[in-house]
Formats: C-alpha cells, sequence, structure tokens
C-alpha cells in the first residue's frame, strides 16, 4: 500500500492506494491508522492529486481514478449511491437511504457516511438534512461548505 501527502488548497491531504485503486483519502486532521504504508507518490496517486486539485479549482467534475473503499455490504451499497450524486446536486439522508431500499436508514446512512473512507471522490459532502442544513463532515462542516461552493451550490 502507498501513501502520499500533499498540500492543497483545503489543507493537507493525504491519499492512499492499494493494487492499482485508490482506498483512503485523510484529512489534515485524520487520525491514520497504524499500518504499513510505503511514502510514495506512485503514477496513481499523482493523478489522483492532479485531480482533486483540479476539482478544487472548479476545473473537474467527475474524477475517473479507479476506487476500492472498504466496508460492508450496507456501506458498499451507500458509497455507490453517493458517486451517483451530479456535481452541483444535493440530496438527503433520506433521499439515499431510499435508493439503497430502506426508508428508515437515514442514520444509518449518516454513519456511512462518516465512514466514507474516499471523501470528496465519493462525495458525500453533497448529503444534507432534510431541512437542506449542513450536518455533519468528517472534514468539518466548514470544509463541507467549502466543498459546496466549489460546485456552486448555494444553502
Amino acid at each position: 500500500m502507498y501513501l502520499w501527502t500533499t498540500q492543497t488548497k483545503i489543507g493537507k491531504i493525504s491519499i492512499a492506494e492499494n493494487s492499482g485503486k485508490i482506498t483512503n483519502l485523510y484529512f489534515t486532521n485524520d487520525v491514520k491508522p497504524e499500518r504499513d504504508y510505503i511514502l510514495r507518490q506512485t503514477p496513481l496517486l499523482q493523478t489522483a492529486f492532479q485531480q482533486l486539485n483540479a476539482y478544487l479549482s472548479g476545473d473537474l467534475k467527475n474524477f475517473s481514478v479507479p476506487l476500492n473503499p472498504q466496508g460492508t455490504k450496507f456501506l458498499q451499497q451507500v458509497w455507490k449511491a453517493l458517486q451517483r450524486i451530479c456535481y452541483g446536486q444535493t440530496v438527503s439522508y433520506r433521499d439515499i437511504a431510499l435508493k439503497v431500499g430502506n426508508s428508515k436508514a437515514a442514520r444509518a446512512v449518516g454513519l456511512a457516511n462518516n465512514r466514507n473512507p474516499i471523501p470528496v471522490f465519493i462525495p458525500c459532502h453533497r448529503v444534507l438534512g432534510s431541512d437542506g442544513s449542513l450536518v455533519g463532515y468528517r472534514g468539518g462542516v466548514e470544509l463541507k461548505a467549502q466543498l459546496l461552493e466549489i460546485e456552486r451550490i448555494r444553502l
């Protein structure tokens, strides 16, 4: 597993890859798990950072790097649903719960968002409270607002 860290417009970001796929994105304040990462900028990590920086500059709307988030079947369903939220659009936690087939799972969807190992690339920042409010984000509500602003989403 490889890990590379770079300063971006939203702070210091670390991205990890394993077997040719992105597995994790860590924000500045995230605690990285005790893993034996090899600190190296691979071609895939370089591409991931190029795409991330283009997104943060408003020049990229869709990421094309291969992703491989690890989680339970439910988590995988939620993360796939998140990937279908179009750039510049938002949905509620309940909307995602309906998409994964359980209208009463809004809280579980919130927990799945919090466990999203590849935020930004898997756009959990596009999920809002049922009243349209910013609620929770692993990187902080201020960062969530900043990412929505990049996409020109007005709250």
